[in-house]
């Protein structure tokens, strides 16, 4: 096939140059100059051609012009200030010079090509002017960069990444180093965001939370950490992120839980001690009725002879209406209690299992490893997004204690939300690393006032299985596991 652009002239590429050409000979005089050339330096094409160059360009020309045919080869002059070219009209114009030679039928010819040093010159500022804020950003901030090859796990870190993992000036860390110094404890929760971030069906989105140690003070800091994960072909190519250092924020955050705890401990104490003693009163004429009735029941059983049948008849009937006169009291208290309109709204449940950790964590409840197990793309469900959080904050904080009481070493708590496969609901599943439950004690564990814990008042799971029943789900215990305890509980969708 023909090469179309065979046939072009010099003289037709040369003038459809959009930057500005001369074209010198070796004595120095200009023998061609295309029309970018003409434009810049406002000359008619009569007037520039025979003209000498040093009529262009200041006299230090010369010298260059001698050098560069001594040994022509391609080059570039200037900084964007120093050299200058004058226009017809006597004004000068700051630019930068690319020289290169063309030989033809034995003569040396300089093709120099101007570029304006304005825009080489703004460039420069606008860099400069981004450096500076960049810098001023990172030091207000004190956040640090990195940037990940996902596939050799090599990466480049800057001065402030260095300081946290404790590197020394012009010396660096291995990314062996770098994960060594991370908390044994967050490891495992940082591999599993960073696999999710790897995951080209996902957004490449990395955010986690998670402790270092500085191997030479051994001081333990806060790091919270963002990234953005470029794919290409769908596969991983690069990770991109910051570093900051969140310790102080860490360390207010646990003082104000540790404050709020206490006044939440106050506060519950007094909710409990009224609640008792409203109990207490509706159920004491109750049970002293029985305790009358039963008396009689087994004075009249001692009688001889049961002389009087109808006496230990009435006595037993005393006793069952006053049993449930006390259950009625009971139950209208907890309704009233439990009064309200249910409140509901559209949310996403990922999100809220996110928020439940992040409270129970908040609490005191931080010694375990979440184990996240979200289905991406979960519609939205509709149910009282408070009560839910609260009934996941409380799967959470029981997992936790079970596993202090029996010093689990592997402290992992699996959360997984799915969809449920027999109906249309969201399904959450919390499962501990525990002892797990007796058969005995797993009969009972939604029973109100049954508690295996030396301080609890079992109310807990009676009270999470009505606020999920009562936003149209279920909530139950699976009691075939081999290890640790098992907690389902489905919520409708919002569709």
């Amino acid at each position: 096939m023909a090469n179309p652009l065979k046939d072009l002239s010099f003289g037709t590429l040369f003038d459809a140059a959009l930057d500005a050409m001369w074209l010198v000979n070796d004595t120095g005089y200009v023998v061609e100059a295309n029309t970018a050339a003409l434009q810049l330096l406002e000359y008619s094409e009569e007037a520039v051609l025979g003209l000498s160059v040093e009529a262009l360009i200041p006299d230090q020309f010369r010298e260059n012009r001698d050098a560069f045919f001594k040994s022509p080869e391609m080059r570039y002059k200037g900084n964007g200030t120093d050299l200058f070219v004058s226009s017809s009209s006597g004004k000068k114009l700051a630019v930068d010079i690319g020289l290169s030679s063309i030989e033809t039928q034995g003569h040396v010819y300089i093709l120099i090509t101007l570029y304006p040093a304005q825009k080489h010159r703004e460039a420069e500022q606008a860099l400069r002017a981004s450096e500076e804020r960049l810098r001023l950003a990172k030091q207000a901030a004190k956040f640090g960069i990195f940037d990940l090859d996902p596939n050799k796990m090599m990466f480049d870190y800057d001065e402030k990444m260095l300081e946290l993992w404790g590197g020394k000036a012009n010396k660096s860390i291995s990314y062996k180093q770098f994960v060594a110094a991370i908390h044994p404890e967050d490891r495992a929760a940082r591999q599993v965001e960073l696999d999710r971030c790897f995951d080209a069906a996902g957004n490449g989105e990395y955010n986690i939370e998670y402790r270092i140690t500085n191997p030479n003070d051994g001081i333990e800091r806060w790091l919270s950490v963002i990234g953005k994960m470029l794919f290409e072909d769908g596969l991983p190519k690069r990770l991109m992120g910051i570093v900051r250092d969140v310790t102080e924020q860490k360390v207010l955050e646990k003082t104000l839980q540790t404050e709020r705890a206490e006044t939440q401990t106050v506060f519950k104490q007094q909710v409990a001690a009224r609640t008792a003693s409203a109990i207490a009163h509706e159920l004491n004429q109750p049970l002293a009725a029985i305790s009358a009735y039963s008396e009689v029941a087994l004075h009249a059983l001692s009688e001889p002879n049961n002389a009087n049948p109808e006496k230990l008849k009435r006595a037993l009937e005393g006793c069952v209406t006053q049993a449930q006169r006390a259950g009625a009291s009971l139950h209208e208290l907890l309704a009233f209690l439990h009064e309200g309109d249910l409140i509901t709204e559209r949310f996403d449940l990922n999100i809220c299992v996110k928020e439940a950790l992040t409270i129970a964590k908040c609490d005191g409840y931080n010694n375990f490893q979440p184990i996240l197990l979200l289905q991406r793309k979960m519609p939205a469900v509709l149910a009282n997004r408070i009560q839910v959080q609260k009934v996941l904050v409380n799967l959470l904080r029981n997992a936790v204690e079970a596993m202090r009481l029996a010093g689990v070493a592997d402290n992992e708590i699996a959360v997984q939300v799915r969809t449920h496969k027999n109906t249309s609901m969201a399904h959450a599943t919390v499962k501990d690393s525990g002892p797990g439950l007796t058969p005995e004690t797993a009969k009972r564990i939604f029973e109100p006032f049954f508690t295996t814990k030396p301080t609890g008042i079992g109310m807990g799971l009676a009270i999470s299985r009505a606020l999920i029943e009562a936003n149209g789900g279920q909530l139950w215990f699976e009691s075939n596991t081999k290890a640790g305890a098992t907690f389902h509980f489905t919520i409708p969708f919002a569709s």
